[in-house]
């Protein structure tokens, strides 16, 4: 079995790249700064994009509990990302193609003989169509619209990483066609998606199994738009100088869902080793709040099975209720406080065990979200175990 090297993978994207700077008679514009990646604009402008590299570099120790010090280190790469955007023929003809590269990206999570045993390189590959001022169409892979701590960037996290809701009940990324719109109502702002897509995930080479994955949401921003996107990073880095407020709600409908996750997790299958499956509904409501250096967000999620599966291997699908909570605080040395409360209840001990979390972080931002040293600790309760876990992170970021 042959599988390309990080290495071959970066040389090969490098060179689909390189011929627009090439051209001596009509030399590329190049442009590159820190947190802007490297920019280039063919000569006759007919496609422009932008280049940029991160990676993520974790330190984790945590132990069983105080009583039962076991401690157990774990250092890793947890992303390294490749990500190539911009527009191709004019600005209304929008890509964005992003790269996982670290084992930790591309590693099997329970679906390596519907990827054809490779490994799952690409993240997103998706192609945007204005269609219309305020109408947009996607094509590709790419995030559904489900739960915020999810469509945040990995990047741009307020803690070293995102929580157990999202873990356990989000919807993730998948093939398909998203219809995103936005409409002006006086000062508040409205932003209605829809989105088909097959189910299953990611990169698999299989055909659609049983039906789709349907997704509408719907966000509300009464306060108006956020300074440079900032109700989609964590942390009031924009540090806004009035209140800002966003409040949304999503549904998906999978219809014959097979995964433990929907679009991640193990496929289900009984004795002989044949699929089995269920309809999923998933309900988020979250919001998001800043001002002056102060932040708040707030999720909840209730997913449900049409009917309860237990397959061969004692496994089920990922039903429940979840809650998250977390907030922060910027001084004006970009050092920031934060905390978050976790809170997920599965419908069944074969899905996950019930789970408090409490988390306390520390984050330096030294350019942003581009260069920035995170730390947190956590305490883990357990349904079932008599004294809580502890979990300390330590991670560096660097993205240009």
């Amino acid at each position: 079995m042959y599988r390309p090297s990080k290495k071959i993978s970066i040389v090969l994207v490098v060179l689909f790249f390189l011929p627009l700077g090439l051209d001596a008679q009509n030399p590329a514009s190049i442009e590159s700064g820190m947190g802007k990646g490297i920019r280039i604009l063919a000569a006759d402008s007919s496609l422009y994009t932008k280049i940029g590299v991160r990676t993520q570099n974790l330190v984790t120790t945590e132990a069983p509990s105080v009583s039962n010090a076991d401690w157990k280190t774990t250092v890793l790469i947890r992303r390294f990302r490749l990500k190539f955007d911009g527009w191709a023929y004019n600005p209304k003809w929008v890509y964005k193609l992003e790269l996982g590269l670290s084992n930790r990206d591309i590693g099997a999570s329970g679906d390596f003989e519907q990827v054809k045993r490779g490994s799952k390189i690409i993240l997103d590959a998706i192609i945007k169509m204005k269609a219309h001022k305020q109408v947009t169409i996607w094509f590709g892979q790419a995030k559904l619209p489900g739960n915020r701590e999810r469509l945040i960037s990995s990047q741009k996290l307020q803690l070293v990483d995102r929580s157990l809701l999202n873990s356990k009940f989000n919807i993730d990324r998948d093939i398909g066609i998203q219809i995103h719109s936005k409409f002006n109502l006086s000062r508040a702002v409205l932003k209605p998606i829809v989105s088909v897509a097959t189910g299953e995930g990611r990169n698999l080479t299989v055909g659609n199994i049983n039906g789709f994955h349907y997704v509408g949401k719907l966000e509300c921003l009464p306060m108006g738009e956020f300074t440079a996107k900032g109700d989609y990073f964590g942390g009031d880095l924009a540090r806004e100088e009035s209140p800002k407020l966003a409040l949304a709600a999503a549904f998906g409908h999978n219809a014959g869902a097979t995964r433990q996750g929907e679009q991640l997790g193990k496929f289900l299958v009984d004795s002989t080793g044949a699929l089995l499956s269920a309809d999923l509904n998933t309900l988020f409501a979250d919001m998001m709040f800043k001002y002056k250096g102060y932040s708040l967000m707030a999720e909840y999620v209730i997913k449900k099975a049409s009917r309860e599966i237990i397959d061969a291997n004692n496994r089920s699908f990922n039903t429940g209720d979840g809650i998250s909570v977390s907030m922060g605080y910027l001084l004006t040395s970009n050092v920031e406080f934060a905390t978050r409360f976790t809170q997920i209840n599965p419908d069944n001990d074969f899905a996950f065990t019930q789970t408090n979390e409490y988390t306390a972080g520390l984050s330096k931002y030294v350019k942003g979200h581009h260069l920035k040293v995170q730390g947190d600790i956590s305490l883990i309760e357990q349904k079932g175990d008599p004294e809580p876990g502890i979990r300390i992170r330590l991670q560096m970021e660097l993205a240009f």
